[in-house]
């Protein structure tokens, strides 16, 4: 899949927000709607994987 280039990205070798064609796209997250989400990247990772564990959690005490 091609990069759109008024997207961003957060380039998870170098640890920058990228926009359009830049990096890998395996080693990218995104994209994302503005520069500042792209630079939230990690840790809007992070709130959705406990998100996840919990709602995995709680399906398992059914």
């Amino acid at each position: 899949m091609a990069s759109d280039p008024n997207a961003w990205y957060y380039c998870l070798t170098h640890q920058t927000v990228e926009r359009g064609v830049g990096c890998r796209g395996g080693d990218r997250m995104g994209p994302y709607p503005d520069e500042a989400t792209a630079q939230r990247a990690l840790e809007l990772a992070r709130e959705r994987t406990k998100a996840e564990d919990k709602a995995d959690k709680e399906w398992g005490k059914r």
